[in-house]
């Protein structure tokens, strides 16, 4: 059962950190910008801001270039599936890092 710690939202940190995946990038900056002192919050609202702003920006690359069309269902699967794992890790209370984009947002909370 994950620890439950508070944050200055009155929410558990738990279920904060699920809720920073819950729309992608918009829940991420709505939590990064509310939640000021909880780091396990903010690691996991930037997280969610780079992982799903990023594969925002590439959807539409993607659907800009016809040649590429082709990719964009591969595209929704990876982040159906990112979505899930990153939301039942910090429902768990881990603080898990995606490869180099969670160096990015440790640096940055």
């Amino acid at each position: 059962m994950p620890e439950e710690i508070k944050t200055s939202t009155g929410l558990n940190q738990n279920v904060a950190g699920l809720l920073c995946y819950l729309a992608g990038w918009i829940t991420g900056l709505i939590f990064f910008l509310i939640e000021k002192e909880n780091r396990f919050v903010r690691f996991h609202a930037m997280q969610s801001i780079i992982t799903f702003g990023s594969l925002t920006v590439l959807s539409m690359i993607f659907g800009f270039m016809p040649l590429l069309w082709i990719l964009m269902p591969i595209l929704g699967i990876l982040q159906l599936i990112l979505w899930v794992i990153l939301m039942v890790k910090a429902y768990q209370g881990e603080l898990f890092k995606l490869p180099m984009i969670g160096d990015i947002a440790e640096k940055n909370i």
